[in-house]
């Protein structure tokens, strides 16, 4: 990932954090240190910009080309992942 990228994660990608120094992740809660007013705040936020992404990548699963393995010629494989992300761009619209 290119430095200047903001990057918002789930707590999944613990370890981002000490690579790439952008990383945005929800702080988690213990039973010795519970979480502040502040820190509910901020993961309500983290998770209202990460389930955009969520949800386009829920539906994009829906055919398979990123749920599976990919079993085809790799150099279609942009072709067709284009192909569905217009289909799933056109259904936005209508």
């Amino acid at each position: 990932m290119h430095p200047s990228i903001n990057v918002v994660t789930d707590s999944g990608y613990q370890g981002l954090q000490k690579i790439h120094a952008k990383t945005q992740m929800p702080k988690k809660r213990s039973k010795k240190s519970p979480l502040t007013a502040e820190d509910k705040a901020n993961n309500r936020q983290l998770s209202r910009e990460r389930v955009l992404n969520e949800n386009v990548i829920g539906n994009l699963k829906r055919f398979k080309i990123i749920a599976d393995r990919y079993r085809n010629r790799r150099k279609r494989f942009f072709l067709r992942f284009n192909l569905i992300a217009g289909i799933y761009n056109l259904e936005l619209v209508q």
